[in-house]
């Protein structure tokens, strides 16, 4: 846990819009220095904008985090700037829908290479130097509900997410195991008013503009309507990431039901049953 952010430098990857730039916000707020990364560019360009610090307390870096020498040269950036990393937002996340058997390699590469691959490079690059720093701090990775319960239509997703809380509770026990300084937290939002339902637009180019299967449009125009008609505010789910990050709290949900689809989902495991489809919210 980190009590105190005043001074700290923190990474949030996938800075550029969403829970990432929120979070990015509120790290500034909060007296952070922070390295903000993403793909896209100008929308990163646009978070700098509005966390309006002159002082120089937020550096961009455009980073493909599936890219594992992407990430090592964003952890060289954080340090070469502000000599430390204190915590680390591996929080860039994609959406494929569709039936699962029906999902290219090219897709599910994607999906994997951004959600799961993005927070294993993350650890991989920012982790040993924070060790070797051996001051006090956190990591948080993003994953979702979808993490912890299933969805039809949703199957490269699910498996990413899913992958996500698992390498966020083995990072956490390795690190406990060694009496590091570092808490974990992983981040299991329900929906959330962002704008993950059009994530083909940052899709590698051979994806980009290609026919959308009728089981993909469906699921991804689904996503998009639920996102914005029930969607939590991006800035509510930063505050309680900072709060977490203060408290060392590991699962981070957003909503009240997380304790209810939890338990209807052990309980299901609990009696050899597939568990039952939840509901969205």
């Amino acid at each position: 846990m980190i009590e105190n952010l005043d001074g700290r430098v923190a990474v949030v990857t996938g800075a550029g819009s969403g829970i990432g730039r929120s979070l990015t916000l509120a790290l500034v707020q909060a007296g952070a220095n922070v390295v903000a990364a993403d793909i896209e560019a100008d929308a990163l360009a646009a978070t700098a904008s509005m966390a309006a610090s002159p002082d120089g307390r937020v550096v961009t870096a455009v980073t493909d985090v599936s890219d594992g020498a992407a990430v090592d040269a964003l952890a060289d950036l954080a340090y070469d700037r502000f000599g430390a990393v204190h915590l680390v937002a591996n929080n860039a996340g994609v959406f494929q829908g569709g039936l699962l058997w029906e999902r290219t390699d090219a897709e599910l590469d994607w999906v994997l290479g951004v959600n799961l691959w993005g927070i294993l490079n993350g650890i991989r690059s920012f982790v040993p130097r924070m060790l070797a720093g051996g001051q006090v701090g956190h990591i948080v990775n993003t994953a979702s509900m979808a993490g912890l319960i299933s969805l039809p239509f949703s199957g490269p997703y699910v498996i990413s997410k899913f992958a996500a809380v698992a390498a966020s509770e083995t990072l956490a026990l390795d690190l406990e195991a060694q009496g590091a300084p570092i808490g974990v937290s992983v981040l299991c939002p329900s929906l959330v008013a962002t704008g993950i339902g059009t994530s083909g637009r940052n899709a590698p180019a051979g994806l980009r503009g290609a026919p959308r299967p009728p089981d993909v449009e469906f699921v991804e125009q689904a996503l998009v309507d639920s996102t914005t008609g029930d969607g939590m505010a991006p800035d509510d789910v930063a505050a309680l990431v900072l709060e977490a990050v203060r408290t060392g709290q590991f699962y981070i949900g957003t909503k009240p039901s997380f304790a209810d689809q939890v338990s209807r989902r052990t309980e299901a495991v609990l009696a050899r049953r597939l568990p039952s489809m939840p509901e969205i919210d």
